[in-house]
């Protein structure tokens, strides 16, 4: 089964409907199914074959989904990427995907080019208007290339402590199977209603629990270019929001916009919430339903399992800071367990076919069928899971995985730096918090401002350490590695 065939079903069935909006602009089923068809001619046009990789650098918006689900059309491999991506990072993006195409979106055009040098990849830059134009010579939609269940449909970036962003490779099957599921059993969604699409498309979460569910169920999805609390309200009331999925900083924000203008919005439409990415505050969670009328669902998932592994569910109990049950087809089980604690693994159709490129990364996250997650969690007498902590270094700030190791070896760039290593901070509304210890090298000067400006320059906004704590010497162990638990931040 193809991802993209869900797509010109729903326009069968649902062709009249609102597919996806962005302030005044819109696109009913039919529009999108032709203009994904469209998409498709264009690429095959610029020589795009069946299982090349295809790159979207782009903010939410229409062309996303059009690109998409066009990119998937013809037979080829969507390779979604943050537009707030640096030269550096997004050279590494394109010559390990081989992407042949890369769509980026204006305002990060110029650094798609740079990255793309001397790599076989064409960067084509999208302002608007732009895609029009260039399906002006391609109006006739191109056929739907059939492709298997597991074949490789999107490539999406991941990475862990040890080693530059991984490619997941997750299948058609993988795809579409938690798509249906995540609408029928988990949202229970019907074309009645309308999606809030404030989570970028680019990432797993969005993808999944946003626009292809909106797909599979012909509801509405609502965009919002970047996330804004007060525009988010407004639009709940305006456009009759009954689904809203995001992290957990969202939550926070939402709640304190409507806690200080409480009569200001209407959001009775409002009847489900679902937030992932991050662990959301038991507090955070309650308070969000009294003031909202609406129940949040806290999950859990990763972009190697498509992304959703387990969730809480409206026909069984909820349990504040829990990430809920398995969802259908999907087992959970712990290893390693000590006092009740162990390291989570998922075995089920969710579960992506490997790292790009990567045979020994593949074999040591996939062992005997199960996806080693690298969470440490516990489960209680009735098989709900509880996160615990992270048995990575990940930092999960706003919503957005930072990993530690990328960020220390742009660090370790700077003439100046001897020793350095990042850690996450606790932060009220983020979550956590970038922050770097870093040990200078003896006669050369340098401040913290400076380290700060030159990381910013070198990854994505979201990345760089906002707290930098220059020091002597990192605290060591016996064997001379660098022990992160020991290193404090603040008042000495």
């Amino acid at each position: 089964m193809n991802l993209a065939e869900m797509l010109p079903r729903t326009a069968v069935e649902h062709g009249h409907r609102t597919a996806v909006e962005l302030g005044e602009t819109a696109l009913t089923y039919a529009e999108l199914d032709t203009l994904s068809g469209r998409v498709a001619a264009l690429l095959t046009h610029r020589g795009v074959a069946s299982g090349d990789r295809v790159g979207v650098m782009l903010p939410n918006g229409l062309d996303f989904p059009a690109l998409y689900y066009g990119i998937l059309r013809v037979g080829a491999v969507a390779v979604p990427m943050n537009p707030l991506l640096k030269s550096r990072e997004v050279a590494h993006y394109v010559s390990d995907s081989g992407a042949v195409l890369l769509f980026a979106h204006e305002v990060c055009a110029a650094e798609a080019v740079r990255g793309a040098e001397g790599t076989a990849t064409t960067v084509v830059p999208l302002a608007a208007g732009t895609l029009t134009e260039l399906l002006a010579e391609h109006p006739e939609p191109a056929a739907l290339l059939p492709r298997a269940n597991d074949d490789t449909a999107v490539l999406l970036y991941t990475s862990g402590t040890t080693g530059s962003p991984k490619g997941a490779e997750l299948t058609h099957a993988n795809l579409l199977r938690n798509a249906e599921i995540s609408a029928r059993s988990l949202i229970r969604l019907t074309p009645e209603d309308v999606i809030l699409g404030c989570l970028p498309l680019f990432h797993t979460f969005g993808q999944t629990c946003a626009m292809n569910t909106a797909v599979v169920a012909g509801a509405r999805l609502t965009l919002m270019g970047r996330f804004d609390p007060a525009d988010a309200l407004r639009t709940l009331q305006e456009r009759g929001v009954t689904v809203f999925a995001g992290v957990p900083t969202m939550y926070a924000a939402l709640l304190a916009a409507r806690t200080a203008l409480p009569e200001a919005y209407d959001t009775a439409t409002l009847r489900l919430c679902l937030s992932g990415g991050a662990s959301l505050p038991v507090e955070v969670l309650l308070a969000f339903e009294k003031a909202f009328d609406a129940p949040v669902l806290e999950g859990f998932g990763m972009s190697e399992t498509s992304p959703v592994a387990c969730f809480n569910h409206l026909d069984r109990p909820r349990k504040p800071g829990s990430v809920g049950t398995p969802i259908e087809g999907v087992e959970l089980r712990l290893i390693d367990v000590h006092d009740g604690v162990g390291e989570l693994c998922v075995r089920g159709h969710n579960v992506m076919k490997g790292y790009l490129g990567r045979p020994e990364a593949t074999a040591e996250a996939l062992q005997d069928g199960w996806l080693r997650t690298g969470d440490l969690a516990r489960v209680d007498e009735d098989g709900y899971y509880y996160i615990v902590d992270r048995k990575k270094d990940l930092i999960i700030r706003g919503g957005f995985n930072v990993y530690p190791r990328e960020v220390e070896e742009v660090l370790y760039e700077h003439p100046a730096v001897a020793e350095a290593a990042v850690v996450g901070l606790p932060h009220a509304t983020l979550g956590e918090e970038v922050a770097a210890a870093v040990a200078t090298r003896p006669g050369v000067e340098v401040t913290a401002d400076e380290l700060r400006q030159f990381v910013r320059e070198r990854v994505a906004a979201y990345k760089y350490p906002r707290e930098i704590k220059l020091v002597e010497a990192l605290p060591k162990g016996a064997t001379g590695k660098i022990l992160k638990r020991e290193i404090t931040f603040g008042a000495e």
